[in-house]
């Protein structure tokens, strides 16, 4: 009995419960043999499995890094204003500045990131698919210097994966795969900033520009339990983007993007999401600060991917080149 009672003890400590406790108490007429398969049959065999699934659980968790709702909260998304590919290399750019603080205040490291960037438009929505992410150079006629830099994360094909199959449940009947596809420079200027060890795996998904905004806050709805998943979906577009009106730095905001520029901001912190989804009838000078929406519609699916009831925070913005606003967000989804 002495020893038994030690034990009991023991399992008091660990909460183990109190009917398995009595069950396994040694009985006034009960044979030591049966005394220890009780405790084999309802203590030690489910001790024994249960610590074999969890390590079975953690190791896949260590290998595909999607197992992550048990080691954290829900991730927030993110738009940011990635501008022009100079804030690559020029100092001068404020917004530079807050992307190399980012780790300090956004401290919780995603298991990988999924960017919808303003550079890649396809008919259909597109994951890249690669085990490793080469950098892409799509833009011409900036210096010698900017041709030289490499950023090639990871590939995320387990991520691409799930995108596929929860936009294919949510409705979206065609998903394609790109499996030579890289990062564009709406992808890796900032990144290289924010994570500058390009070890966080990375998988892009392309825009739609012939849709409407309700089309990607849908799409980024579609998403959402991948922040469950420890992955940060950032949207990566500008606030305001029409490059013919681009001036030098320093030059003063014309009223259209300032109009334009503070219009958003008061939509998305009131929560008007629904507004936002229809800016080029709701907000003022919509067309002059969009021509083309490749570079919103990012903003719209980091949107919907937080939920209607997300709150939105302004957490960078700054102007540069006159019209450029690099306003950028964050959305947290309530408790």
């Amino acid at each position: 009995m002495k020893i038994l009672t030690k034990h009991k003890d023991q399992f008091d400590e660990n909460n183990v419960s109190q009917d398995i406790i009595k069950k396994v108490m040694v009985k006034p007429n009960s044979s030591l043999c049966e005394t220890l398969s009780q405790f084999f049959l309802y203590i030690y065999v489910p001790q024994c499995v249960l610590f074999l699934s969890m390590r079975f659980l953690h190791s896949l968790n260590q290998k595909y890094r999607f197992c992550s709702f048990c080691e954290r909260g829900m991730m927030d998304t993110v738009y940011i204003s990635h501008g022009s590919p100079m804030m690559a290399i020029d100092e001068s750019i404020p917004a530079r500045k807050f992307l190399k603080t980012w780790q300090q205040i956004f401290k919780e490291r995603p298991k990988a990131i999924l960017v919808i960037s303003g550079h890649w438009d396809t008919k259909e929505p597109t994951v890249n698919v690669v085990n490793r992410n080469e950098t892409i150079y799509d833009f011409y006629g900036f210096p010698k210097s900017m041709y030289k830099l490499k950023y090639a994360p990871p590939g995320a094909p387990l991520l691409a994966k799930r995108v596929k199959e929860l936009l294919m449940e949510n409705g979206f009947k065609r998903v394609n795969e790109d499996k030579t596809r890289g990062v564009d420079h709406g992808a890796w200027v900032p990144l290289m900033l924010m994570y500058p060890e390009a070890d966080i795996p990375v998988c892009q998904l392309s825009v739609q520009t012939d849709r409407d905004g309700t089309y990607h806050y849908n799409l980024g709805k579609a998403l959402a339990p991948l922040r469950e998943e420890g992955i940060l979906i950032m949207g990566s577009g500008a606030t305001t983007h029409n490059l013919g009106t681009m001036q030098p730095s320093g030059s003063p905001v014309p009223s259209w993007a300032l109009q334009f520029d503070t219009w958003l901001k008061n939509a998305l912190l009131g929560g008007r999401y629904e507004d936002v989804n229809h800016y080029d009838s709701k907000a003022p000078y919509g067309k002059m600060a969009h021509p083309w929406p490749d570079h919103f519609y990012p903003l719209h699916v980091a949107m919907g991917a937080a939920g209607e009831n997300a709150k939105a925070k302004l957490v960078h913005h700054s102007w540069d080149n006159g019209t450029l606003s690099y306003a950028s967000y964050q959305f947290t989804a309530p408790k």
